[in-house]
């Protein structure tokens, strides 16, 4: 399952994206960890130390390769300049199993606090003027496009805060979207911005309320998001421990039972691969037409392949 964390900058989405990250991974479960926030701080929240850095490559630096890797055989795209973030895959393209022994995970994941990694890549100095975020997010959505997540398996992906995930079609690529959600007007103004935004597209959010300290706060939730919110975490002594770089303790009982129900509900999430599919189709087609014909010179429309449906019936075939 791709679980998604958004949310005003600020909320805590990250920090919920690691804790919820390691609770998986504690569990057993298969998980692996994205990081496709312009801020990248996934790594230092989940437990790397501040003067250590992250070693493997962050994706964005390699998507040239990833699109060779990933277009395969497939006719339809006939060479990485022809593949642009929403191409689709189709018969001999790579599909991807979660952790599996491919050139994607084997180059770009480090473990870090027990939870595999993978990182989009800063904004630096090169980019300043020339392009946007959501040019290194390109990786992130092949990435996913061509992933066959199986039962209890999981991505988590700290997105970019606010609306701005909707700059792509990146928001479609989730089975889950957990909008992180303060006890303030302007953070639940975010959530009701993008509930809006996603609902155009069948999209289901569900609203974790944070930094919640009292009674009050929990109420004024209730109140503004009566119909999404599925659970709260209260103001942490040990979450405030960690970023101070002090790793004693355990996360508090009550936050402990709220990353519970987060997971429960991913769980009773049912998996819809003819909806993935059908939102990647549309996706491209706009951006085959909007930009991409005139950028690359080529028209975009001919790499959907209409016979092609994915899944795990797709990975079963390009495996034999």
């Amino acid at each position: 399952m791709r679980v998604a964390f958004v949310g005003k900058g600020g909320s805590g989405k990250t920090t919920l994206s690691a804790l919820f990250s390691r609770h998986l991974a504690r569990s057993g479960a298969p998980v692996v960890a994205v990081d496709g926030d312009i801020n990248q701080h996934l790594a230092q929240a989940l437990a790397l130390d501040q003067h250590e850095a992250f070693a493997a490559p962050p994706l964005s630096a390699r998507t040239g390769e990833i699109k060779d890797y990933l277009r395969g055989t497939n006719p339809r795209i006939p060479s990485r300049d022809a593949m642009i973030k929403t191409t689709p895959p189709g018969r001999g393209s790579r599909l991807l199993r979660l952790l599996g022994d491919d050139e994607i995970h084997t180059h770009h994941l480090q473990e870090v606090g027990g939870v595999p990694l993978m990182v989009t890549g800063a904004f630096d100095e090169s980019d300043l003027g020339v392009s946007c975020y959501h040019s290194k997010l390109g990786a992130v959505e092949l990435y996913l496009n061509h992933l066959v997540d199986g039962p209890g398996e999981y991505i988590v992906i700290d997105m970019t805060a606010g609306a701005d995930a909707f700059a792509s079609g990146l928001f479609t690529r989730f089975d889950m979207t957990f909008l992180v959600v303060e006890p303030t007007r302007k953070s639940v103004s975010v959530y009701r911005q993008y509930r809006d935004h996603a609902a155009e597209f069948g999209i289901q959010v569900s609203v974790v309320g944070n930094k919640v300290t009292c009674e009050d706060g929990l109420d004024f939730l209730r109140e503004h998001v009566p119909d999404d919110l599925i659970a709260h975490c209260e103001q942490s002594p040990y979450v405030r421990a960690h970023e101070q770089g002090r790793t004693q303790g355990e996360l508090e009982p009550h936050n402990l039972r709220t990353l519970d129900r987060m997971r429960a509900a991913v769980d009773a999430r049912g998996k819809d691969w003819t909806t993935f599919q059908r939102h990647a189709v549309e996706f491209h087609l706009r951006n085959a037409t909007a930009w991409a014909r005139e950028s690359t010179g080529q028209d975009l429309v001919t790499q959907v392949d209409p016979e092609f449906q994915h899944g795990p019936v797709a990975l079963a075939a390009a495996s034999a």
